[in-house]
């Protein structure tokens, strides 16, 4: 019974529409309560998941990548996108692709990538004839490349979600090379379309202003070098970085591009706050689901139910990817990371499968989700950047969905894909 009422009102609630936190929230009071525990539990819970000392990096990740929003950075790292891949077949498909992977490398958030870029490169393709929708999808699939490179806010989560036992550098280190694979297979699949709907490219601009674009793009692109060099070389811990990533990206707004006024910078400030605030009750509220489900052994029943249906791993991994891209459609990515990995994390280790490239796996079905209705958050707001509908966008968004999903069965059955970078640096 203490299953069907955890589950049973956490479904029920989300299917009436109430916000994620609030769902995690009450249906944990009520196992509680059914199980004559004290009340208390679930708010010491709630407490102790949100005051972890790793934690602290996701704050400072958000207000970074805001003073880097509005410093001018993306701006530049658009032009630079722009000379380096514009004179492809959809040229400017193609440079939203590249500006978003750059821009991911430093915000680490895959909503921050979609309204950023999309701000800037939406109405840009509109104007050169571009469907709205073929805007949309490239933004809103680009933007998940964000989740999958350094600093990713999410593989922070999946580390304190794992125990504290899973490496936040080997996490931030495996990423690298899906993201790339990912960028890679979005950009031959806006080529392809833009080719069958006769798209145009744009201009080379020359290998002297490219240059300049480069050098003005240049302090933004450090960022991700001394965050993920940092990191991996053990100067400083990913907590620390995300302080030196708001200190550079404040230094740089305002004394390199001066583009971040007083008016500006409370922006920031305050967009930081409230992003943040959302994000910890959420993130509070499933580790006190999370913890719940550890108390009713939930674990154990999916590791058995798991291994009925096969003991080949490749059967597992395709079972759990399905599990995840189908949660990835109702749940929002931290507390689906944050509820998932406790359990799921088990069931892969009893399979062989490494934590670092689970983790990797984990994240990306997760950025999948973000672009899948009815709780696709990145599609959200590609959608209302793009002025058209959900269901517009999702008329033609599959030749990207599938270029998605295909990089995600490659990630998940080549691990190589996800533990040979990291281990050049073990």
């Amino acid at each position: 019974m203490a299953y069907t009422i955890l589950f049973g009102s956490f479904t029920l609630l989300m299917a009436i529409g109430m916000p994620i936190a609030f769902c995690l929230g009450i249906a944990s009071l009520a196992t509680v309560l059914y199980l004559g525990l004290p009340p208390i539990v679930v708010f010491q819970q709630l407490n102790s998941g949100m005051n972890v000392f790793a934690m602290m990096a996701i704050p400072f990740f958000i207000f970074a990548g805001d003073l880097m929003v509005r410093g001018g950075i993306a701006g530049r790292l658009v032009r630079f996108a722009a000379g380096l891949v514009g004179h492809l077949r959809g040229g400017l498909g193609q440079v939203n692709i590249v500006a978003s992977t750059l821009f991911g490398g430093i915000s680490g958030s895959a909503v921050a990538d979609a309204s950023a870029v999309g701000g800037l490169m939406i109405p840009q393709m509109a104007a050169r004839g571009y469907d709205r929708s073929y805007a949309v999808n490239v933004t809103v699939n680009a933007a998940i490349i964000a989740l999958m490179i350094p600093p990713s806010h999410n593989m922070i989560l999946y580390s304190i979600a794992a125990g504290g036992n899973v490496s936040v550098a080997d996490l931030f280190t495996a990423g690298v090379v899906p993201g790339i694979l990912l960028a890679l297979a979005l950009m031959v699949t806006a080529y392809v379309v833009a080719r069958r709907r006769g798209y145009p490219s744009e201009p080379f601009p020359g290998l002297a202003n490219l240059l300049v674009h480069l050098v003005t793009a240049l302090p933004g692109i450090l960022l991700i070098g001394i965050i993920f060099g940092g990191v991996r070389s053990g100067i400083f811990t990913a907590t620390e970085s995300s302080c030196i990533a708001v200190l550079y990206a404040f230094l740089v707004a305002m004394l390199v591009y001066r583009e971040l006024d007083w008016a500006g910078f409370v922006e920031a400030v305050m967009g930081a706050v409230r992003t943040t605030a959302m994000v910890l009750l959420v993130i509070g509220t499933a580790a006190s689901f999370a913890w719940l489900m550890a108390f009713l052994q939930v674990q154990q029943l999916m590791i058995g139910a798991i291994g009925a249906i096969s003991d080949n791993p490749i059967i597992i991994l395709l079972v759990i990817n399905i599990i995840l891209l189908l949660l990835g459609t109702f749940m929002d990515m931290a507390p689906m990371v944050i509820i998932s990995t406790p359990v799921l994390l088990p069931v892969v280790k009893a399979f062989g499968v490494d934590p670092v490239h689970f983790g990797v796996v984990m994240i990306l079905n997760a950025g999948i989700g973000l672009n899948t209705p009815p709780v696709g958050t990145v599609l959200f707001v590609g959608c209302a950047v793009g002025g058209i509908s959900i269901r517009e966008a999702m008329r033609t968004i599959w030749p990207f969905f599938g270029a998605s999903i295909a990089v995600l069965m490659l990630v998940t059955y080549i691990p190589a894909l996800s533990l040979w970078l990291p281990s050049l640096f073990r």
